[in-house]
């Protein structure tokens, strides 16, 4: 039985919210709000993920937590954009999250202040995974059952951190118009897989995506568990945007940080060949605390 929060390892929900608060009361407050929130929600529909600047207006330090790192290749660059604290809501109906943001936003001010809100769906749910908007499917070498805990929970590490999690949000947006130019083969070759039939292909480039992240491939093994799903707004000028918010959960950043060198070049000077067509606009590193009689655990924080 771990002590996780549920929402982490079950299957995606049709609709998500990943809802970014920014920190704007002190040491006082901040603790306050966290019983608050501790008090009043479901792990299974709401995923808490703590930024390294409330564990520092708390004064305290979590082993391995730090900020989003600077990440940069040959060609490209991945930007940390930290943020002080994200829920991740998870639910069938869109109404329901928004009128479960609103009372989130209620409860923890004036100690968090709402930055801004990433709405997500699962997009042609097949095979137990979701497809990205691109048609790929998304997920397929994620570990299952106990090699799922094993990977994406803390263990051994002591009271108030066992069942911990620590998760990795990057939002990236997509250009279609390049994408669409592309011939099939092209995408495929890209991406590393058919989209026809999701069958990894043998002769893909060393710039494919799935050649560059094959999780068994680094030493030591790179796995996480992805949770990520499509997301879709509108830009201030009216146009859409859309893409991938990734989202994985490890027991440390480590398999993480492995990927995102090897995606970028940084040790054999070969870009992912994913950033031909799409862009990461941010990058976040939270802690998710655990879970102890059905509420967050927030021992670890002196609560």
């Amino acid at each position: 039985m771990t002590k996780a929060q549920a929402g982490i390892l079950a299957s995606l929900p049709e609709q998500g919210r990943y809802v970014f608060f920014t920190l704007s009361g002190a040491g006082a407050q901040v603790s306050s709000a966290l019983k608050t929130l501790q008090a009043s929600i479901d792990s299974t529909q709401v995923v808490v993920g703590l930024g390294q600047q409330v564990l520092q207006a708390l004064d305290k330090r979590i082993a391995q937590m730090h900020e989003f790192p600077q990440f940069k290749g040959p060609e490209f660059e991945v930007p940390s954009t930290p943020q002080a604290l994200c829920l991740w809501l998870r639910g069938d109906q869109r109404g329901d999250l928004i009128a479960l943001t609103a009372r989130l936003a209620s409860m923890l001010a004036p100690a968090f202040m709402l930055r801004h809100v990433v709405d997500a769906f699962v997009h042609q749910r097949s095979g137990g995974h979701g497809r990205d908007l691109t048609g790929y499917e998304d997920g397929t070498e994620n570990p299952e059952g106990d090699d799922a805990v094993a990977t994406a929970i803390a263990s051994e590490q002591g009271a108030g951190l066992d069942g911990g999690s620590f998760w990795v949000l990057q939002q990236w947006q997509h250009d279609y118009a390049v994408f669409d130019r592309m011939p099939a083969h092209e995408q495929d070759h890209a991406v590393g897989r058919r989209r026809s039939d999701n069958e990894e292909l043998d002769d893909a480039p060393e710039s494919a995506h799935v050649k560059r992240t094959a999780q068994e491939s680094f030493e030591p093994e790179a796995f996480l568990v992805r949770r990520s799903m499509p997301w879709w707004s509108v830009s201030p000028q009216g146009a859409d945007r859309s893409g991938l918010m990734f989202s994985a959960f490890g027991c440390s950043f480590d398999a993480f940080e492995a990927q995102m060198r090897r995606m970028l070049g940084m040790d054999d000077g070969i870009s992912d060949a994913l950033f031909r067509f799409s862009s990461p606009l941010t990058g976040s590193y939270f802690w998710c605390p655990p879970v102890a009689h059905g509420k967050l655990d927030l021992s670890a924080l002196g609560m």
